[in-house]
């Protein structure tokens, strides 16, 4: 058996929405270990200036190895009562 943990994140680029997922995908697959699914819940995009940031809201599941691994990559406040 496992247990597995759904997270949102956001990932941002200058070039498309494409790139965004991909960008937060590769960071959480670094931070947070098996990554199993990511789903696109929202897109869209902010415009500073003459700069367009594309942005991609995921929702993102991995598998919780341990406690402790879960605190580390979601900060030590998010296990406490």
């Amino acid at each position: 058996m496992a247990t597995y943990k759904f997270i949102e994140i956001v990932g941002t680029s200058k070039q498309s929405w494409a790139d965004a997922a991909s960008v937060a995908v590769e960071d959480a697959c670094k931070h947070l270990g098996e990554v199993r699914v990511a789903e696109v819940r929202r897109m869209d995009l902010k415009v500073v200036g003459d700069v367009i940031f594309y942005r991609v809201r995921l929702s993102v599941s991995f598998k919780v190895q341990s406690t402790s691994k879960l605190a580390q990559a979601l900060g030590p406040d998010i296990l406490e009562d």
